[in-house]
């Protein structure tokens, strides 16, 4: 009973923390590491592949909320007079753009990335920089955004999100943190950068997770299922209802706020570990 209360708690850590700008790694650092400790529950292996299992279910979040987004997107609705009609709207090979650049370096770099930027250390520092990065992005944005919707950006800012997404490399910097930042300083509103931040997510974030689950397939084990079923379903549930939530606050709130928690988190984490 107590590993299916673990899974619900980081579900819920990971639904909230996700595709918010504030690190997921760095709550999962305090939440599991600190406290529940999900590694002593079955293995480190087993906790670690939970971990791929729960971030699946914030990605089938935002598949559920951008759904008709991702039809248009793959053309599966030309049929629909109202698709033919609409000429100007963000199309696939922006996506695909956007994703390239973190693709081609997480590629290139996954063993470095592993090896140097996995630490405590480097956590605090990535926590620090997006923070400092995010009050730029607010301190330098167009009062009035060139780019209202998602629909209206062009390939240089696709291209641009993209190179900001490499900067999420670092574990702790936050990818949403990373891209919103970059569109909003090449001239995008905070919701046209939070819209496309999402669906970039989920095709290079399920093609990660895919790829891990498939090396760890061995742990899906029988005792194991529950609490993956049980930390699925409730990052699922917690994502949906806080992307919809995030999305109708951040073109108010802006970033800062969230720029404030992280440094805040960072300091709470030192605190707590040093």
């Amino acid at each position: 009973m107590w590993g299916i209360i673990v899974a619900i708690i980081l579900g819920i850590v990971e639904g909230l923390t996700e595709f918010a700008p504030v690190s997921s790694t760095g709550h999962m650092i305090i939440v599991d590491d600190l406290w529940l400790n999900s590694k002593e529950l079955f293995s480190p292996e087993v906790a670690n592949t939970f971990k791929i299992v729960i971030q699946l279910g914030s990605i089938l979040a935002v598949v559920v909320l951008f759904r008709n987004r991702f039809i248009n997107l793959l053309g599966l609705n030309r049929k629909n007079e109202k698709y033919e009609q609409v000429t100007n709207r963000l199309k696939l090979s922006q996506v695909i753009v956007g994703l390239l650049p973190a693709a081609v370096l997480g590629f290139l770099f996954e063993d470095f990335i592993d090896k140097h930027l996995f630490s405590l250390n480097t956590v605090l520092v990535s926590l620090i920089a997006g923070a400092i990065l995010m009050i730029i992005a607010d301190r330098f944005a167009s009062r009035i955004p060139k780019t209202e919707t998602v629909d209206q950006m062009t390939y240089r800012q696709a291209i641009g999100v993209g190179l900001f997404q490499c900067i999420a490399l670092w574990p702790g910097f936050s990818r949403s943190g990373a891209t919103i930042s970059g569109g909003v300083l090449l001239g995008m509103s905070h919701r046209a950068a939070s819209d496309f931040t999402f669906i970039m997510a989920v095709p290079i974030m399920a093609g990660a997770s895919g790829l891990s689950l498939i090396k760890n397939w061995q742990y899906f084990t029988i005792d194991a299922l529950p609490f993956f079923i049980a930390g699925f379903i409730s990052a699922f549930i917690v994502a949906l209802v806080s992307i919809r939530f995030f999305l109708k606050l951040i073109n108010r709130i802006k970033l800062v706020p969230f720029a404030i928690y992280r440094i805040v988190l960072a300091v709470a984490i030192y605190l707590v570990f040093f």
